[in-house]
């Protein structure tokens, strides 16, 4: 993998050019094709090479949380986040693996699949919800994971960031998808878009990056890395 901007250079050490911001930080990740899409067959792993799943493991390994909505976890078969010899130096003082935030608003979950049953203690799961999933299904989730109720009517993910923080986990590694990708930006919560540009063309109906609202949200390329015709782009919000 190589540095193409801001300036040519090999042996990228994605560790460092990953590396979080001093603060709080909202990070989105996504691989889409050339023409947008996010997903081909239904599931974002078509889109992807051995790269971008290095790009991920990094990530995932910096994060202190890794959130996804409850569509994106249902599709793509989420478990949890495993240990791995390669996060020790990253996660120093840390649990060995960030514990994963579902954001769903009914609730409509498997809560004795891996996802729960298979986390560890000190990176138990985390249910986002808000006071209008039912009550009944509110406390059987607490039995299997962490709840944070955000939110009247729906959840309200400036609040749901806001809790997070206030339990340590202010490294915030966003996996999708597209909709609430598009909640965040909304909400004016994107701090950077770590997106990788697979080289395909793939049409249809996907989604893309945000599939939502309108919103505007200003942002500077930090950098661009190549490997085998993929680009493994940083963009960072303007006003940081």
């Amino acid at each position: 993998m190589r540095l193409i901007h801001p300036a040519a250079a090999g042996d990228v050490d994605l560790a460092q050019a990953y590396a979080y911001p001093d603060g709080p930080c909202v990070r989105v990740n996504m691989v889409a094709s050339a023409d947008g899409g996010t997903w081909l067959e239904g599931l974002s792993g078509g889109l992807s090479g051995g790269g971008d799943r290095r790009i991920f493991g990094v990530l995932r390994g910096l994060a202190d949380v890794i959130v996804a909505g409850a569509a994106t976890v249902r599709t793509e078969g989420y478990g949890p986040a495993r240990p791995r010899e390669s996060w020790r130096p990253l996660r120093e003082g840390r649990p060995a693996a960030p514990p994963v935030a579902v954001v769903t608003r009914r609730l409509d979950l498997d809560l004795t699949g891996p996802l729960f049953a298979e986390a560890e203690p000190d990176a138990r799961t985390i249910i986002v919800t808000c006071e209008a999933a039912p009550r009944e299904r509110r406390e059987e989730a607490a039995g299997h994971a962490d709840v944070i109720v955000a939110g009247r009517d729906r959840v309200d993910l400036a609040a749901a960031v806001k809790e997070l923080g206030e339990r340590g986990l202010g490294r915030v590694l966003c996996e999708g998808g597209p909709k609430i990708n598009a909640q965040l930006a909304a909400a004016g919560l994107v701090d950077e878009l770590c997106l990788t540009l697979s080289p395909m063309l793939i049409g249809g109906d996907a989604a893309r990056v945000l599939d939502g609202p309108a919103s505007l949200t200003r942002l500077r390329l930090a950098h661009v890395l190549e490997e085998e015709g993929f680009l493994f782009t940083r963009y960072i919000r303007k006003s940081r």
